[in-house]
């Protein structure tokens, strides 16, 4: 008996934790979640597609050498052309997948139209990526920030303005 009650109360937490009622800490925690996965999602669409159908990665590609991936020989402006159509495409796919777990899970949707609120919240996330983006570029160049603490501060400002723009203006909370 103490057993059944054990997995309905672990149920009972499970489904309020996934419900759009579960409070500002859960909403901020499964948001993050979603934020990972989603760029697990740019990542994959962009590493199938530069090693595939729109090769874009150097023979001295870091995913090259350590997983093999195939690259290409051709000119810098060929490549970052490439770079930019892979990494446009993944972001693409991401954003759809984030705004489909972010309505299913974190924000209550309905405060717009469903294209309403999906071009506000691509728009949100382009907005984000070009903010942290400037910030990460001045960081660089004025203080000399190293560029691995820059990503990493690209990323953060990317989460906190996108949570924060979403959960205020986008969705209803």
């Amino acid at each position: 008996m103490e057993g059944q009650q054990g997995k309905e109360t672990e149920i009972s937490f499970l489904r309020r934790f996934l419900s759009h009622d579960s409070g500002p800490f859960a909403q901020f925690v499964k948001y993050g979640a979603i934020g990972v996965a989603s760029t697990l999602v740019q990542m994959a669409v962009f590493y199938l597609l530069a090693s595939t159908v729109c090769k874009c990665l150097g023979p001295d590609d870091w995913a090259v050498k350590w997983f093999g991936l195939p690259h290409v020989d051709v000119s810098h402006v060929v490549r970052g052309f490439r770079f930019a159509v892979d990494t446009v495409l993944g972001f693409t796919a991401a954003n759809v997948f984030c705004w489909l777990m972010n309505r299913m899970f974190v924000f209550r949707p309905g405060k717009f139209a469903w294209y309403k609120e999906f071009g506000m919240f691509f728009g949100a996330a382009a907005g984000a990526m070009a903010l942290a983006t400037g910030i990460s570029w001045v960081l660089i160049n004025w203080v000399g920030l190293q560029t691995t603490a820059a990503v990493v501060i690209e990323v953060l400002v990317s989460f906190l303005v996108n949570f924060f723009v979403r959960k205020f203006f986008i969705f209803k909370g």
